[in-house]
């Protein structure tokens, strides 16, 4: 037995007086409410009308749970619009922030989704926050930075200087400050990649190379970071992004082996949804990320 559907033969039969008008007004026949009346007196071990009246008369027993009927019935009347809203809802994802994360690019994500059946809201935060934002439930996906060994999509990072044509790999032991340098080149780190499996591997190697504590540090943002490349120093980034801020992009010999990589892979609330995700959105998240073809 229904007994939400049978709770709401009882309530109307109560406002209406009459099981007649009570399953006109749910539009059902008037045989079906009284066998709904019928299930719920079984289940309830109690009957509920008395038949021995002309008109419908709920027995004591009803009246009594005739307030739990209305509360039971709201509330999944209640349910269902949640469930319905919850359905129409656009989905949330948040992305990184960095040079290919454009206008176009996101609008790339939500006509992929689109595609797919699926209404999104693409948004670019920092790298804590996206992860912290599936964890509290204020968004339904991210994509986060992972190591590359654990990662849906791999990105190959290499350093970028402002200077024009091919070149050969650079190496960090280069930027070792000799004396009367006029200028100390640092190497800069974008916020998104202040992550331990890009960051550490160059830290650890500035250590080793003797370079000094201020020549490998993290940007506060793309923007200072890009600047710093303009007036000389170098940025850590993909070939893609290179290309995008029109810089030169080289390997890095030290570590130019293939193994330093950002892992970029997308969580979601909904396990079953985040394999729906990745397989909607992989072609534009690729170019976002700039996976290389």
């Amino acid at each position: 037995m229904d007994l939400v559907t049978a709770c709401r033969v009882l309530v109307q039969v109560a406002e209406q007086g009459s099981v007649t008008r009570g399953a006109s007004v749910l539009g059902i026949p008037q045989s079906v409410a009284s066998r709904r009346l019928a299930a719920l007196e079984r289940t309830l071990g109690a009957d509920l009308l008395d038949r021995r009246a002309r008109r419908a008369r709920l027995t004591p027993t009803a009246l009594d749970l005739l307030p739990l009927a209305r509360r039971l019935v709201r509330a999944a009347d209640e349910l269902a619009v949640a469930a319905e809203r919850a359905g129409a809802r656009p989905r949330s994802l948040l992305v990184g922030v960095g040079p290919l994360v454009t206008p176009r690019a996101l609008a790339d994500v939500v006509a992929a989704g689109r595609d797919a059946g699926l209404r999104l809201e693409v948004d670019a935060q920092g790298a804590g926050a996206r992860r912290a934002a599936v964890d509290e439930r204020v968004a339904d996906a991210a994509v986060v930075p992972v190591p590359p060994d654990r990662a849906t999509w791999r990105v190959p990072l290499g350093v970028a200087e402002d200077a024009v044509g091919p070149g050969a790999r650079v190496h960090l032991a280069a930027l070792r400050v000799v004396r009367g340098a006029e200028r100390v080149r640092r190497v800069l780190l974008l916020p998104e990649d202040d992550v331990p499996h890009v960051r550490d591997p160059l830290l650890r190697l500035r250590d080793a190379l003797g370079l000094r504590p201020g020549q490998v540090v993290v940007a506060p943002s793309d923007a200072s970071a890009t600047a710093a490349v303009l007036a000389g120093d170098l940025v850590v980034c993909s070939a893609a992004e290179a290309t995008a801020l029109d810089l030169r992009w080289r390997p890095l010999g030290e570590l130019g082996d293939g193994t330093w990589a950002r892992g970029h892979a997308l969580v979601a609330v909904d396990r079953g949804e985040q394999a729906t995700l990745v397989a909607a959105l992989a072609a534009p998240l690729r170019r976002m990320l700039g996976v290389p073809a």
